[in-house]
């Protein structure tokens, strides 16, 4: 029976008329059985009272007042709500559950607090502590000028200053939080990291002050350079001139000789892995500053080339690589417990390193560029598969069985969303390198949206992680719950404010382009999605302030008032006749 007959109006009536009654034979049938177990289950109760009934014949009138007696005892019961406290007051003398302090209203759950290490050498933590400072300078800055670029998506007439104009202001925001806030963040947990796991003391100490110092000086004269319009004109990300740059790779150079000596003298048998991490990264960062500035290979399409694997190298085998090094030392440390698999970071390391490094030109696809060429960097982007899949399998089943512990931690929510966006951004990013999505995707605001969700949601979620996590330690200081909470959702939310709205309004602006519509209408299509950027950064940029507060408060040499020692001291003061007489 083919289709056009079952569609046949005769057809269908028919077997309505067919279903009816068996439909109702159903019904009577289950009305039949639900009467007898209705039926059933009467006869049932009247059994047990038949026995009731024997049961209280056979009792003398003594025992049945007795029962009647217990039964309205029974009914007139009243808890008195001491059951599980008792009547005696509340005392914790072994000082475990903190019932002695004073009744209040708290606003944020208590956290687990850091513990300090007193065996840190004075000296390296003031290293540390330095850069974390540096690095958070460069967060507020280079962040202060993104919300303004923001901004100036909603109100373009802002300014009209040469020294401000949007094209001037881009670099020194992308450079400042690249190579100030990111750059040094890293390398101060670096400086914490590689002798911790080498269990020897840091090789160089004024090393690590030189690459601080020779850093910071790069990234000021370069945004001054890019402000007064002074630029390598050669890509983005690379817009320090070369002299600039040179200083920020002498900075990373010495960091690597201070970190592969450490290295080296270390007492433990094996290479902790973050270790082989870390110093790949730096190696890399070299690399593609040598790559990138040199200009021997840099004629034609050769400098489009370079562009895309500086570009793209800079973010997975620097900062992506630099950070996943910190992951694998930090996130075990604050669960208490080792990283799930050493085999699986190794699989990671390997293949990171492996497809990573090709996929720099999948920003040109359908360019002039050799076909080949792009098919390559597109199979590498898929090749991306195997190491995200791998670092995101060990993170996440490194907190199997401690999953309980986020909610005791203030590190581990930021260490989880990193994670999540850690894999969402990155096969995100595998996604826009074929050619069917580049076609939609390529040159609108989607790779903005792209490009925070990895550099922000990843790196800088994984950044904060490691300084709450280590300044501590080191300052023996905690910062506010509330602000630290404050910073995490005020960052978060404001990153989702900014990316979706982005990626759904890029999505259809690049469907524009595709139906041949007028530029004109992108612009207007886009304008609520860059309202929507607008207060998403503006979140952002406030989430940093809390943050800056929050190191603050770690590392202030202000001394706050304990009101138990102070007790004691004022007992044990001698007093005076002057005292006693007033």
């Amino acid at each position: 029976m083919n289709e056009s007959t079952m569609s046949n109006p005769g057809i269908i009536i028919t077997i309505i008329l067919l279903l009816l009654p068996i439909l109702l034979g159903i019904v009577i049938m289950i009305l039949k059985v639900m009467g007898t177990i209705r039926q059933a289950k009467d006869h049932q109760q009247l059994e047990d009272a038949d026995k009731l009934a024997e049961y209280l014949g056979n009792l003398s009138k003594e025992e049945l007042e007795e029962q009647l007696v217990k039964r309205k005892a029974a009914l007139d019961f009243q808890l008195s709500h001491q059951e599980l406290s008792g009547k005696m007051p509340a005392e914790d003398e072994k000082g475990l559950l903190h019932i002695n302090q004073p009744p209040g209203l708290p606003i944020v759950a208590a956290k687990k607090k850091a513990l300090p290490r007193p065996n840190i050498d004075p000296k390296l933590s003031k290293l540390i502590i330095w850069y974390f400072l540096s690095a958070t300078a460069w967060l507020l800055f280079g962040t202060t000028i993104g919300e303004y670029l923001g901004i100036k998506f909603v109100a373009p007439d802002a300014d009209h200053v040469s020294w401000l104009s949007f094209g001037r202001l881009r670099p020194v925001h992308t450079n400042a939080v690249f190579w100030g806030w990111a750059s040094l963040g890293m390398l101060g947990l670096g400086y914490y990291i590689i002798p911790r796991v080498s269990n020897t003391k840091l090789a160089n100490l004024n090393y690590g002050w030189y690459t601080l110092g020779l850093i910071n000086f790069a990234v000021l004269i370069g945004s001054i350079c890019l402000m007064a319009g002074i630029n390598n004109g050669g890509g983005e990300y690379r817009e320090y001139i070369w002299p600039v740059m040179l200083l920020f790779a002498i900075g990373i150079a010495l960091t690597l000789i201070n970190f592969i000596e450490t290295i080296a003298r270390r007492t433990t048998k094996e290479i902790y892995i973050s270790n082989w991490y870390i110093v790949a990264s730096i190696i890399f960062a070299i690399i593609i500053t040598i790559v990138a500035y040199v200009p021997s290979w840099q004629n034609g399409l050769g400098e489009t080339i370079i562009q895309g694997y500086y570009m793209h190298q800079g973010v997975g085998m620097w900062f992506m690589l630099f950070t996943l090094g910190i992951v694998y030392y930090i996130l075990p440390q604050q669960l208490n417990k080792p990283i799930y698999s050493y085999s699986l970071g190794i699989l990671a390391f390997w293949t990171q390193i492996l497809f990573y490094t090709l996929i720099g030109t999948h920003h040109f696809v359908f360019s002039s560029i050799p076909w080949w060429l792009q098919t390559v960097a597109i199979v590498g982007s898929a090749g991306m598969v195997i190491p995200v899949i791998a670092g995101t399998t060990n993170f996440i089943l490194t907190f199997k069985g401690a999953w309980y512990k986020i909610s005791d931690s203030y590190t581990l929510p930021f260490f989880l969303v990193g994670i999540l966006f850690y894999f969402t951004g990155s096969l995100q990013g595998t996604a826009e390198a074929f050619r069917s999505a580049n076609l939609i995707w390529h040159f609108t605001d989607f790779t903005v949206a792209h490009s925070h969700l990895t550099m922000y949601g990843i790196i800088c979620f994984f950044l904060w992680a490691g300084i709450y996590a280590i300044l501590p330690r080191l300052t023996g200081k905690e910062a506010p719950q509330i602000t630290i909470g404050a910073h995490f959702w005020l960052a978060l939310i404001g990153l989702l404010f900014y990316t979706i709205p982005l990626m759904y309004g890029s999505t259809l602006k690049g469907l524009l382009w595709m139906d041949n519509k007028p530029f004109i209408e992108g612009v207007v299509l886009m304008a609520p999605y860059w309202l929507w950027r607008a207060i998403g950064g503006s979140l952002m940029w406030l989430s940093h302030l809390f943050f800056a507060y929050n190191v603050y408060k770690m590392v202030s040499t202000r001394k706050e008032v304990d009101i138990q020692e102070t007790a004691i001291r004022k007992l044990t003061e001698p007093v005076t006749p002057i005292q006693t007489i007033a």
